[in-house]
Parts: C-alpha cells; structure tokens; sequence
C-alpha cells in the first residue's frame, strides 16, 4: 500500500482536498497524478498544466491537464469563430491524427488555457498556431460569451470544461493555414449547411455547442 499524500484524503466518496496554499496542493495533486499515470488512469499526457479556478475567481492549484478530465476537475478552453466577409464560417478539419475527436470539424481555432495564461492570450496563440491568424487580426476578437460542458469522457473521466466564445471578423485576403499539424484544412459553411453539419454529427461536441450558439446569435441579430 503507497503512503498517503499530504492534504488529500481519497474515499469511496471521491477526493477530498485541503484548504491550504495552492502551492502546497499542486504539489499533492502532481504525486497523485503521476501514480494515476503509473496505474494507466490518464492517458495522453500533454507534460502542460491547467489551473483550477473556483466560483470567486481565484486560483486553487495547478496539476497536469490531462488529469483534469479523470479527476472530473472543471478546466478552461478559448473557441473562437471565424466570420468571413460573405457571413460564412471559417471552420477547421482537425487532423486525422489527433488522440480526440480525429477527423471532425472544429472551430476555426480552440485549445485549452493553459496556467498562468490568459484567456485572450490563449485565443491569440491558438489562432496563429492552428490557423495562421497574426496577432494584429487575431486581437481583433470579440468576446461573445461562455458556456459550461459536462459530459462523460470514456473510460475513466469526466470533460467538465468552461468554454469561452469569441467571434473574429476575417477579411476577404485572408485563407486560415494550420502551423501545428493539428488541422488538415479549413472549409467555409454558411450558417444553414453548419446547422445541417451539426445534426450530421460532424463537428466535435465542444465546437458544435460553439457553433450552435454562433448561429442562434446571428439569427436573433438578424
């Protein structure tokens, strides 16, 4: 039996954590987190860490990301919609070799916020890294709200993920160009045949709420 870690107390219940300084729980959670690596209960480690914020704001600890969805923590991801000069979305191919969700459709860009990284910061670096948007265009964003997704992540975790929304007005010149490998290409629906894709199943869970709440506000405006 391995020796208790400090300021954590696992039960049948769940996992209770300390209130203590987020210094000292990153590090518990960081020891849990490799022994849950070392007993196969998280998978695709990313060597990146999330931080944990609660309902005030504030910082509770750090720990790798890929342990958020099997401990069930809430993590925190940028979407942003690409909105061409003609109205039509801007949306990504996601690579066939990505470990999530190969081969659907996506947001023009999204990616989780890493700790110590803004929100805006991680919209701006995930629109140069997957869809080659400059940071002079890229800040052009505007925040168009959040949106809260919690659904079961086989076969041993939670995705409970804050998303927040932008939308990014493109002009005409500009064509989306991946630099990370994570996008195989970009293809322009109008809002009905993005509805339709939807339905379809096409686009990933996330960015299909995204994309949803896209088109609701369009159509409300309009």
């Amino acid at each position: 039996q391995r020796e208790s870690i400090a300021h954590l107390h696992v039960s049948a219940r769940g996992l209770a954590l300390a209130t203590v300084s987020p210094a000292h729980l990153s590090a518990s959670l960081r020891i849990l987190a490799m022994r849950m690596r070392s007993a196969g209960l998280i998978p695709a480690w990313r060597n990146e860490e999330f931080a944990f914020y609660g309902a005030d704001g504030h910082e509770y600890f750090r720990v790798e990301r890929a342990a958020f969805r099997s401990l069930g923590v809430q993590s925190q991801a940028a979407h942003i919609n690409g909105v061409a000069a003609n109205g039509q979305l801007w949306v990504g191919r996601r690579s066939e070799s990505k470990q999530i969700d190969p081969g659907k459709l996506d947001n023009l860009a999204a990616g989780g916020i890493s700790a110590a990284e803004t929100v805006v910061h991680c919209a701006i670096r995930e629109l140069w890294e997957e869809a080659g948007i400059p940071e002079p265009i890229a800040s052009g964003i505007t925040p168009a709200g959040k949106l809260l997704i919690s659904r079961p992540h086989p076969p041993h975790g939670i995705h409970h993920e804050s998303l927040f929304i932008f939308d990014l007005e493109l002009p005409n010149h500009l064509i989306p160009v991946n630099h990370d490998g994570e996008v195989s290409g970009f293809i322009q629906l109008d809002l009905a045949e993005a509805a339709a894709r939807i339905l379809a199943d096409e686009f990933t869970t996330d960015a299909a709420l995204v994309t949803a709440d896209f088109i609701l506000r369009r159509n409300r405006i309009a």
